[in-house]
């Protein structure tokens, strides 16, 4: 299936007669990389799972407010990221869970799911991503995986392009201390 334009698919989506068409699409055209960014952050398939459909609900209903000031890719990026933020967040208050517990419990998923793939090195590589802060972690997500440039991620997260330099920088001055300790 050939890709639509963000005008093709609002126009679908605006229209009741295709509007159901045009959800489907969208999940269609976006689904794979608004999992991929939140299965980063959150790690646990079935967690990232449950985020990737608050996204696209959260899309859904709130698509008749989209200005066309980004891209719909960079919208939905936008949501999904806030959606797992505020996951791990919420995740890490509710349970009380110190940072150090929580990252230890995210190893040892890596280290025995069966939804981890992957050689020694990417694991050992999301190890270490997961000792960055949310923030920080997310930076590199977008701007190393996903290839994203300045900014567009300074879109996806409101922060200005010096400040997420900065967080990428730092991000991987703490990968390479990390590489050279293992």
């Amino acid at each position: 299936m050939t890709s639509l334009s963000d005008l093709e698919l609002l126009n679908l989506i605006s229209d009741p007669k295709t509007q159901e068409k045009g959800y489907r699409v969208l999940i269609a055209q976006y689904q794979k990389r608004v999992y991929g960014i939140i299965r980063k952050m959150v790690i646990v398939h079935e967690d990232a799972d449950d985020i990737c459909q608050n996204t696209f609900i959260k899309a859904f209903k709130n698509i008749p407010n989209f200005k066309g000031n980004s891209s719909l890719f960079t919208w939905l990026y936008r949501i999904a990221t806030n959606e797992s933020l505020n996951f791990l967040e919420k995740k890490k208050r509710r349970f009380f869970i110190p940072i150090e517990d929580h990252e230890e419990v995210m190893v040892n998923y890596i280290d025995h799911s069966s939804h981890i793939d992957g050689d020694e090195i990417q694991r050992i590589l999301q190890k270490i991503l997961i000792s960055l802060p949310d923030k920080q972690r997310l930076v590199f997500n977008l701007k190393y995986f996903e290839d994203l440039g300045y900014e567009e991620i300074s879109q996806i997260t409101g922060t200005s392009i010096g400040a997420l330099k900065a967080s990428y920088h730092h991000a991987v001055k703490k990968i390479e201390n990390q590489l050279q300790t293992k």
